[in-house]
C-alpha cells in the first residue's frame, strides 16, 4: 500500500508541475497600458543616451536571475489576477514557493516522526500546501465583499461630485481621496491612469476585469455608454446606486435562509474526517482496515466520492445567485 501512495503522491506532483511550467509560458494579458507607456518612454530615454554602454548598477547585476526566475514562474495571468484581487503583498512565484515549501514540510513531517504513519504523509503535504491557497482565497472574498459593500457609496459620491460641476475624472480622484480601501485603491487606479494619458474608457475597462463584480461592469458599460451618447450621467449613477442596493439587501436576506443549509452541509462534511482522526487515535489497528484490507479500500474511495458529491450538491441548493 505504501507504493501505491507514494506514487500517487508523486504523480500528483508532477502534474502540478506540468501544469505549472504550461501555465508559465502563457503570455499574461493583464499588463498595464500604463506600464507599457513607460516602458515605451524609458526605451526612448535609453535610445537618446549618446550610445554608451549600460553600468552595472542598471544593468540588473544580481537581479538579473531574480528576474529570468520570475519569469518562468510569474507570469501566470490566472493566479496573478488572483493575488492582485486579494491585494496581498506577494508576487506569484513567492507564493508557489510558499504552497511548496509548506507542502514539502507537510510531507516529512510523518516520515521523520516515527510515531506518525507513513501512509499519511502525502494527504498532511497536501494539506499544508492548500492552508496559503485557502488564505489566498479568504483575503480574495473579504475584499471583493468589502469592495461591493463601498461602491453604492462611492456612486452617490460620484453622482454629487458631477452635480457639483466636476469632471468625471476629478469625481474619481475624490473617491480615491475621501473613501477607505479598497474602493479607494481601484478608483485611484483608474484616475492616475487617466492622468497618465490612458483614455478613460480603457482604464474603466481594465477596472471591470481586475475586480469580477457584477455591479463595477455595470457602472463601467453605463459610463461608457454615456460618453458615447450623452446623458444625465449623475442621475444614471443614482439608478447603478439604488440598484446595487436592492441587490445587497436581497442578498442578505438570502444568505439568512440558507444559514441553516450552509451550517448543516459544514457539519455533515466535518463530520467523517474528525471520526476518522478519532477512531485513529483511539484504536489504529481498526482504522488500518480501511488501508491494507481490499474491501476497505473500496469503502473509503467510495466514502470520498461521496463527500465530494454531497459537498458539490449542497453548494448548488444554498447557492442562489441574485
Amino acid at each position: 500500500m505504501i507504493p501505491i501512495l507514494t506514487i500517487v503522491a508523486v504523480g500528483i506532483c508532477c502534474a502540478a508541475l506540468a501544469a505549472f511550467a504550461v501555465a508559465s509560458f502563457v503570455p499574461s494579458e493583464q499588463t498595464s497600458a500604463t506600464e507599457a507607456r513607460l516602458d515605451l518612454l524609458a526605451s526612448r530615454r535609453g535610445a537618446n543616451a549618446g550610445g554608451k554602454e549600460p553600468s552595472l548598477l542598471l544593468d540588473g547585476g544580481l537581479e538579473t536571475r531574480k528576474e529570468m526566475f520570475d519569469s518562468l514562474f510569474g507570469s501566470m495571468p490566472g493566479l496573478t489576477a488572483y493575488i492582485e484581487q486579494a491585494n496581498v503583498r506577494l508576487t506569484a512565484t513567492q507564493f508557489l514557493m510558499i504552497c511548496g515549501g509548506a507542502g514539502m514540510f507537510g510531507f516529512l513531517v510523518p516520515v521523520l516522526i516515527p510515531s506518525v504513519p507513513i501512509l499519511f504523509a502525502p494527504i498532511s503535504g497536501i494539506i499544508l500546501a492548500g492552508i496559503p491557497a485557502f488564505w489566498l482565497r479568504m483575503c480574495r472574498a473579504k475584499r471583493m465583499a468589502l469592495f461591493g459593500r463601498q461602491l453604492p457609496e462611492a456612486l452617490e459620491l460620484l453622482g454629487r461630485s458631477l452635480r457639483a460641476g466636476h469632471s468625471l475624472a476629478a469625481g474619481f480622484g475624490l473617491i480615491a481621496s475621501e473613501m477607505n480601501e479598497p474602493i479607494n485603491i481601484e478608483f485611484g487606479r483608474v484616475f492616475q491612469e487617466q492622468n497618465l494619458g490612458i483614455p478613460l474608457e480603457e482604464a474603466l475597462d481594465d477596472m471591470a476585469t481586475r475586480i469580477p463584480n457584477m455591479d463595477v461592469r455595470f457602472f463601467a458599460t453605463a459610463v461608457i455608454l454615456q460618453r458615447q451618447t450623452g446623458g444625465d450621467l449623475a442621475e444614471i449613477l443614482d439608478k447603478i446606486g439604488h440598484l446595487v442596493r436592492e441587490r445587497l439587501q436581497i442578498l442578505g436576506q438570502i444568505q439568512a435562509l440558507t444559514g441553516e443549509g450552509r451550517l448543516s452541509g459544514i457539519v455533515l462534511l466535518a463530520m467523517p474526517p474528525l471520526l476518522f482522526l478519532v477512531m485513529l487515535w483511539m484504536n489504529p489497528d481498526y482504522i488500518m482496515t480501511l488501508f491494507t484490507d481490499s474491501i476497505g479500500q473500496k469503502l473509503l474511495g467510495f466514502g470520498l466520492v461521496t463527500q465530494v458529491l454531497g459537498a458539490l450538491v449542497i453548494r448548488k441548493i444554498v447557492t442562489i445567485k441574485v
